[in-house]
């Protein structure tokens, strides 16, 4: 008669089965030797501090040990070889979990142009706070590429610093150890095959010492016209031939392409070295938790989708405003201007969103789908003179302080007409838009930052209140608040307390500082993250790029042709010509 479990006792797995196998065969083996024994001991103590440094049935192969050998006497990094990838898979988790947070597996992160602004003020500290919040494996390795004689240590003080200076969670020593023992810096050019010659020799030591398994995010921190040259680079020196099981990723910064046409040359020319899949364009402003909002609101809720449509809505207003100027962006900003550096990405992204029918789930394939429908219904103005506008702040006084105007700028040829303020009206030929306008603004050296997407509805068809008693009344409206204070704001109209019948607007606001106890990871944070994971959600297939620029093309194309552009006063909204814009179609702008 067998014993039976008393109650709650748990059940013996599969995996506790093959765990006594192991045992029992090593026990029937004999005594290891002291060196696999010091092994074994090591292995016991970083899995009962919840440490281990390889997945669950890792075994420490001889070159392993050779490679730890090799490091111990300083050997050289190319004499060592990387171990074989592994099919990495946490055994303890269940994928019905969902107070678990995703962790990604072994992997490492090579960033080309690692000594910018973008790589110091964002990507190093986003690198750091994953760590930080345990989201990156033990030995997770990051890789710098710069023309820079910097060794080692150097590179790992310059994260250190900006780390210090722009994470966004508690500097920990402990955390910063363990990630710097996997930083590694190259020294070299785009053109020097040597230096990337040394980086795939780096990229091999790091699988050996790290337990990367190969997996490796190419980041092109980089300018525009150096990307073909980096991708080619990294095929010439095999960079881009992962070992079975595992993956190399292309990591993108925006512009992607000046045009339609230098968009679809690079989409060819990346495709060729990358599959589709293994491009990731990174577009911030998808990596917001706002943004990623739009499509829990809309979806996930009864009370809005119904009303989402042309029935209802009278227009929608996207802004992005900002309150700086082009800074030390001269050589970059010149020539491309307002509407190619942000509606083509940017704000077109989000109509994308805010107008997308729902999606079959919630995966890369489903959302490129609803929003390609999007992007290939836009239909442009048929008067582009009365229904785009271009500005260029002049100086004046924000802040407190006297600016330049953009002409004024270090740099900036007196003759630019390059925009810095960008407003177009665009039309959505399907069912659910037909005749709602979209109006999308941007621009430098506004009011405030601020970018915001305005739904606003259209009033009521009968009010039987006079009109003494509406005439403080707005239109009712739905603001999604991307930045800088994250939330949303319904608009709606209430009687004012006392004894006459007065109705005034009033606003019902969430905002997620103070509705939830966790704070907002940064955008870059959640976008690495996904990359080391293989999730495309958020990030722009190339179809999508493609169909920006055939939107924005002919308004380029016309402004290029015409007048310069209008001059309007920084610390204001934009151009007068912006305002009449709206104003012929009896609208007006809303104050953010």
């Amino acid at each position: 008669m067998s014993e039976e479990l008393p109650a709650g006792a748990p059940q013996e797995t599969k995996a506790t089965k093959e765990a006594k196998e192991t045992r029992t065969a090593q026990e029937a083996a004999g005594p290891p030797h002291a060196e696999e024994a010091d092994e074994a001991r090591a292995a016991g103590t970083a899995k009962a501090s919840g440490r281990a440094k390889a997945p669950r049935g890792a075994k420490k192969s001889a070159t392993d040990r050779a490679a730890k050998e090799a490091k111990g006497k300083g050997a050289a990094r190319e004499g060592v070889e990387p171990v074989a990838p592994l099919d990495w898979s946490n055994p303890l988790r269940d994928p019905q979990d969902r107070r678990l947070p995703r962790i990604a597996g072994p992997s490492g992160l090579v960033i080309f142009g690692v000594t910018g602004d973008l790589s110091r003020r964002k990507l190093m500290p986003a690198v750091y706070d994953l760590a930080n919040r345990g989201l990156l494996p033990p030995g997770f390795s990051l890789v710098g590429f710069a023309r820079r004689d910097w060794e080692d240590q150097d590179f790992a003080q310059v994260v250190h610093d900006a780390v210090k200076e722009h994470a966004r969670t508690p500097f920990r020593e402990e955390v910063w150890q363990q990630l710097s023992e996997g930083m590694r810096f190259i020294p070299g050019d785009f053109d020097d095959d040597n230096a990337f010659e040394q980086l795939r020799k780096a990229v091999d030591e790091l699988d050996a010492s790290r337990g990367t398994s190969g997996n490796y995010a190419f980041y092109l921190s980089v300018p525009p016209k150096f990307f073909p040259k980096v991708v080619q680079q990294l095929k010439k020196h095999g960079l881009t031939d992962a070992p079975d099981g595992s993956w190399r990723r292309a990591v993108i910064e925006k512009p992607f392409g000046h045009d339609l046409d230098s968009a679809r040359d690079l989409n060819a020319l990346v495709h060729e070295v990358f599959d589709p899949e293994q491009v990731f364009r990174i577009d911030h402003y998808l990596g917001k938790e706002t943004v990623q909002n739009i499509l829990a609101l809309r979806f996930a809720n009864q009370m809005y989708e119904p009303i989402w449509n042309r029935s209802y809505v009278d227009h929608v207003q996207i802004t992005m405003a900002e309150d700086i100027g082009i800074g030390g962006r001269a050589g970059y900003y010149d020539g491309i201007g307002a509407a190619r550096d942000v509606i083509q990405n940017h704000l077109l992204q989000l109509l994308a969103l805010t107008a997308m029918e729902e999606p079959a789930a919630f995966d890369a394939r489903s959302l490129l789908t609803e929003k390609l429908k999007v992007l290939r219904a836009v239909r442009l103005p048929d008067d582009l003179g009365e229904h785009t506008v271009r500005g260029q702040y002049a100086g004046g006084w924000q802040g407190g302080a006297q600016v330049p105007g953009y002409l004024e700028e270090e740099g900036i040829d007196p003759a630019s007409t390059t925009d810095t303020y960008a407003a177009i009206k665009l039309g959505i030929d399907n069912r659910r838009w037909a005749g709602v306008p979209f109006y999308l603004r941007t621009g430098k050296r506004l009011g405030r930052r601020v970018t915001e997407i305005a739904v606003v509805f259209q009033r009521a068809p009968h009010s039987p209140f006079d009109s003494t008693a509406t005439e403080e009344l707005g239109e009712n409206a739905i603001v999604i608040r991307v930045q800088p204070d994250e939330g949303m704001t319904v608009r709606f109209g209430s009687k004012v307390p006392g004894t006459s019948m007065e109705i005034r607007d009033v606003s019902m606001d969430f905002a997620y500082g103070e509705s939830f106890t966790e704070s907002s990871p940064e955008a870059y944070e959640r976008l690495i993250l996904d990359v080391l994971l293989g999730d495309a959600n958020l990030f722009p297939r190339h179809q999508e790029v493609e169909e920006s620029w055939r939107i924005l093309d002919p308004i380029e194309e016309y402004w290029a042709s015409h007048d310069k552009p209008a001059q309007y006063a920084s610390g204001g909204w934009g151009p007068r010509e912006a305002d009449e814009m709206l104003a012929r179609d009896g609208r007006s702008w809303r104050r953010p």
